[in-house]
């Protein structure tokens, strides 16, 4: 919760996250206890040293990062499981003053112990309308593909995420290491979820520079860049950025957790928001960097100087980059606008 202070309590500021993977959204307390309830071994860093120090730059940081995610992953075995990560995700949502989750998962991932990738999207899917039923903040679902694997995984994938289009999956994604899987490779399996009404979000520029975030844009028709923070390597792609109104989902704790930039103090936010493009603020995977949503809302405040009218704008910009109904975009553009209109706590 926030303290008291002369600005506007940000966990009153009603927003939506739309950056935030599956397994990685899990509370490390949850991870604990999960791990001795299904006889999984916890290594150190995500035991007694968590969270663990993670730098992903070089490929032996990334495999390690990938380890630590992987067998974070392995605790999920049973289908209360799942509903749990998703209830407590959810809970996690409301107190950050999120009414909407977009949450992103590969189906593929469990598979295996759910009975194939439909029985674990469905399984998924029913997971969140419980959540929603129990906490009132409204998920959306991303079936992301694994840029690491072939390209027909993807159209696999892409065809699964079309037959739940309107039925709770709002978007498609692309995640996994840039370095090992260009975008423009997956543009055919985009291409289904786009025709199937299916936002356009995949990962680019991160831990490659501006040619990612281009082939999102040329070849996957981003309406969303999940990070796309070394754009500002190219001014004139800011500028098309800003232009298109293609929504960057930027993660402050994540970036510098992964080693992208070594301080918090060196991330683009201020020049990419002042330079008119929209910006959704995300955790990516609190369950191995720490903070959640408020903290990033937090560190826009502190270490690059948003005034509360500039937080109402990023809050705004969340909601318009989402897949929500237009109704609750309505509600929640509303509620950032009666957040502004308080007085600012003294």
């Amino acid at each position: 919760m926030e303290t008291p202070t002369s600005a506007r309590r940000l966990d009153r500021l009603p927003k939506a996250h739309l950056h935030l993977h599956f397994t990685g959204s899990m509370r490390h307390s949850t991870l604990v206890e999960m791990a001795r309830e299904n006889g999984v071994h916890l290594p150190q860093a995500l035991a007694r040293e968590w969270p663990p120090k993670l730098r992903a730059t070089d490929e032996r940081g990334w495999f390690r990062f990938q380890r630590l995610y992987d067998i974070a992953r392995s605790v999920l075995r049973r289908p209360e499981d799942m509903y749990r990560l998703l209830r407590e995700a959810a809970e996690d949502e409301r107190a950050a003053g999120s009414a909407w989750l977009e949450i992103q998962v590969d189906p593929s991932g469990y598979a295996s112990r759910f009975d194939g990738l439909t029985a674990t999207l469905e399984l998924i899917l029913d997971a969140a309308r419980s959540a929603e039923r129990e906490t009132g903040v409204a998920i959306g679902l991303m079936v992301a593909a694994n840029r690491t694997r072939h390209p027909l995984d993807a159209k696999v994938l892409a065809r699964l995420a079309r037959q739940y289009a309107g039925r709770g999956v709002v978007s498609f994604g692309l995640n996994n290491d840039e370095r090992r899987g260009r975008a423009l490779e997956f543009e055919g399996a985009f291409r289904i979820a786009r025709r199937a009404g299916l936002l356009s979000a995949p990962h680019g520029g991160e831990l490659q520079g501006p040619r990612s975030i281009r082939e999102c844009l040329d070849d996957l028709l981003a309406d969303r860049v999940g990070h796309g923070v070394r754009a500002v390597e190219d001014p004139h792609l800011v500028e098309r950025i800003a232009t298109q109104g293609v929504t960057l989902e930027i993660c402050p704790t994540s970036n510098v957790g992964l080693g992208v930039f070594d301080e918090l103090e060196h991330l683009p936010l201020r020049r990419l928001f002042d330079a008119g493009v929209p910006i959704a603020l995300g955790t990516d995977d609190p369950l191995l960097f720490g903070p959640r949503l408020v903290e990033q809302y937090r560190i826009a405040r502190e270490v690059f100087g948003f005034t509360d009218p500039e937080l109402a704008e990023l809050a705004r910009m969340s909601v318009r980059g989402s897949g929500a109904p237009e109704s609750l975009r309505k509600e929640l553009l509303s509620g950032v606008d009666a957040w502004l209109a308080e007085e600012p706590r003294e």
